[in-house]
């Protein structure tokens, strides 16, 4: 069986993995598109302590956590990966007894957390702590290098015959894919993003998602609350989740912004050719002298279905160009696991999924000489995330930001970082700050992830949130098992794209 993959994320590079050991002939589509949720995250894999009145969304987190050992085992090589437990931290230790019953209320089916204990003196584990916090510790929690995991799923995969081509993909009404090559270098860290060609370029996947404009999906700047989805209410308490997940209420007015830039559409219905006439690009590309090349075809002489016509980006500057060639690859099925951008690449097929990106920037920190390889991760009810890694780096994060496709690093961004990182850790104050990430997470907005077939012939898996790596690796399985025609290894029907998308 011939399968496309289409996105090299987590998701993406696991369900090749699986693919290819099942003996499919893969394909991999990188788009590499600045603000892939993978290469920024965390790696926090405690699901234990969110969900707690979601049961769907912790069965997808909890057997993703239990999912890595084996994992681990199977790739042979260090993917960061480690058991170093997670201190819940509070001021107040009363804040903690709503946890604390989630846990002793969940330990008989999942005991791989470990016996959850007191710490009076959380500093000792983590010695950045301020010394007025309380905290319990969960022992089995780990912390994962995302970028490590999906690399080291991609090498097996190719070591096993799969490809991985770099382009743009996009989809016919009927499901075929074509791929555009990029035409021009790797972006840098902080240029703007784009989304994929597409077959209709009227609504961004942040507008289908959040209810908002193509030119406020743009603008990327104002962190507009979204409403919680369901399984992501609110901050922890005795029946939200003890991790925020949804951007907090603002404060203060949002600061004012930029123009926007206007917006072009393409036809929606079908998959066009490229016409003769110039047709939108994405921001800043341009076509060859010779006009658009007709979609060459690596499998047949004779293309019957013609590509989809290339659609601007919903963010503002200048993006990559790609190739007017797009180049058709057969597939038998299409597995879509392209993070926030899953919503565009499916609409030519006659879907509405709302998709949408949710930001979040992180910053990466030093401490010159000491170990931080093993100490314990740190998760506040709200605020950020620490964690440490090897080669004395200490990361902390992320905002929580509902501003479309803009996967920037900002000064609000990194403030809000800081200045709360140290609220709860003093003792960083003097480490060098080496590294901010950011990026888009990608969020369904029913509220549970989405996984399941769209059509006889397309897969989707995404909407995996905040909690990418926790479950990544595991929702590429099931994909790969729903592409393959096999029973999936957990139940999808709480996760499947509604009849009729």
């Amino acid at each position: 069986m011939r399968v496309v993959v289409i996105g090299s994320g987590i998701v993406g590079a696991s369900a090749a993995y699986y693919l290819s050991g099942r003996g499919a002939a893969v394909t991999v589509v990188d788009g590499g598109y600045h603000g892939e949720a993978t290469q920024a995250g965390a790696g926090i894999v405690c699901p234990w302590v969110d969900h707690p009145e979601d049961d769907a969304w912790y069965r997808l987190t909890r057997e993703g956590a239990r999912h890595y050992p084996e994992l681990v085992e199977e790739l042979g090589e260090d993917i960061g990966y480690a058991k170093v437990g997670a201190l819940l931290v509070a001021e107040d230790p009363a804040d903690l007894e709503p946890v604390r019953a989630l846990l002793r209320r969940r330990y008989p089916g999942a005991p791989e957390m470990g016996d959850v204990t007191d710490v009076a003196a959380p500093a000792e584990l983590f010695p950045p702590l301020s010394d007025t916090l309380s905290a319990l510790l969960v022992p089995g929690a780990a912390r994962v290098d995302g970028c490590s995991v999906r690399d080291a799923l991609l090498r097996a995969a190719v070591a096993r015959g799969a490809e991985v081509r770099t382009g743009a993909a996009t989809l016919t009404a009927d499901g075929q894919v074509y791929v555009y090559a990029l035409a021009d270098p790797p972006r840098s860290q902080n240029a703007p993003a784009e989304t994929p060609p597409q077959a209709d370029a009227g609504t961004s996947p942040a507008q289908a998602g959040s209810g908002t404009s193509p030119a406020q999906a743009a603008e990327g700047e104002r962190s507009r609350p979204a409403a919680p989805s369901q399984g992501e209410r609110g901050v922890s308490g005795a029946t939200t989740s003890w991790r925020q997940a949804t951007p907090l209420p603002p404060t203060s007015p949002p600061p004012p912004t930029g123009t926007t830039p206007p917006t072009a559409g393409a036809p929606r219905e079908g998959a066009p050719p490229l016409p003769t006439s110039p047709t939108p690009l994405p921001q800043g590309a341009t076509a060859s002298p010779q006009g658009p090349t007709p979609p060459a075809d690596v499998t047949s002489s004779n293309a019957t279905t013609p590509p989809p016509a290339i659609a601007p980006p919903p963010a503002t500057g200048a993006a990559r160009r790609f190739d007017r060639e797009g180049v058709r690859i057969d597939a038998d099925m299409v597995i879509v696991a392209a993070g926030a951008w899953t919503g565009e690449v499916c609409r030519p097929l006659g879907v509405e999924l709302p998709v949408f990106p949710r930001r979040g920037q992180i910053v990466h920190a030093t401490l010159e000489g000491v170990d931080t390889a093993w100490w314990p991760i740190v998760l506040p009810s709200a605020g950020p995330y620490l964690l440490g890694f090897p080669d004395s780096r200490v990361v902390i994060g992320a905002t929580v930001e509902d501003v479309g496709f803009a996967p920037r690093v900002t000064m609000g961004g990194l403030a809000e970082v800081i200045e709360a990182g140290l609220r709860i850790a003093p003792g960083l104050f003097g480490a060098t700050v080496t590294e901010a990430r950011v990026g888009l997470r990608p969020v369904y907005a029913p509220g549970h992830a989405l996984i399941g077939p769209v059509t006889d012939r397309v897969v989707v898996a995404t909407g995996l949130s905040a909690y990418g790596l926790t479950a990544g690796p595991f929702t590429g399985e099931i994909a790969a098992a729903l592409a393959l025609g096999e029973e999936p290894p957990l139940d999808i029907t709480p996760y499947a794209p509604p009849t009729g998308a």
